[in-house]
């Protein structure tokens, strides 16, 4: 497809997008309804009259599948560059992640997966700030679970005495 091409489907797509959740819209798809419905009992309420409202649409839902479509990417594409910025402009944000959406829905479920276990280490952590990456909470846990164990330790020993 030329670039020309490209640019006038884009135009009309966006368009087509704006209009089809417009009230406009709506307001004129509901007075097809209603003229149709209308016109039933000129046309005996046969079966062409009945074919018509559903072939209508049914071709109108087939392109609106693909303008849909299209605007959901485009808004899609959007949200994922918004937030690849937000992440490479925070220092503590790992930049590990910003094109996780070519991942495969398994590597997604794993990535997800060490976000919980994030979540655990930052709900047990007092300051949320200090873990700001799974390999950083997990030090800092581990960290913290070796400073328990040493001081119980201490203190066991100190009950032996």
């Amino acid at each position: 497809m030329s670039k020309n091409n490209q640019s006038v489907f884009e135009k009309f797509s966006d368009w087509a997008t704006k209009f089809t959740g417009s009230p406009y819209a709506f307001i004129g798809a509901t007075l097809i309804v209603i003229i149709w419905a209308v016109c039933g009992p000129i046309f005996k309420y046969s079966e062409t009259w009945q074919l018509v409202i559903n072939t209508g649409t049914t071709i109108i839902t087939f392109l609106m599948v693909f303008l849909i479509q299209k605007a959901q990417n485009k808004d899609s594409k959007a949200i994922q560059i918004k937030l690849n910025e937000l992440i490479a402009a925070n220092e503590k944000a790992s930049n590990r992640i910003v094109d996780i959406e070519d991942l495969t829905e398994k590597e997604l479920d794993e990535l997800h997966c060490y976000y919980e276990k994030l979540s655990d280490f930052a709900e047990e952590d007092a300051d949320i700030h200090t873990s700001h990456s799974i390999d950083a909470a997990k030090r800092n846990q581990d960290y913290k679970n070796d400073l328990f164990r040493k001081k119980h330790e201490e203190w066991l020993q100190k009950q032996q005495k």
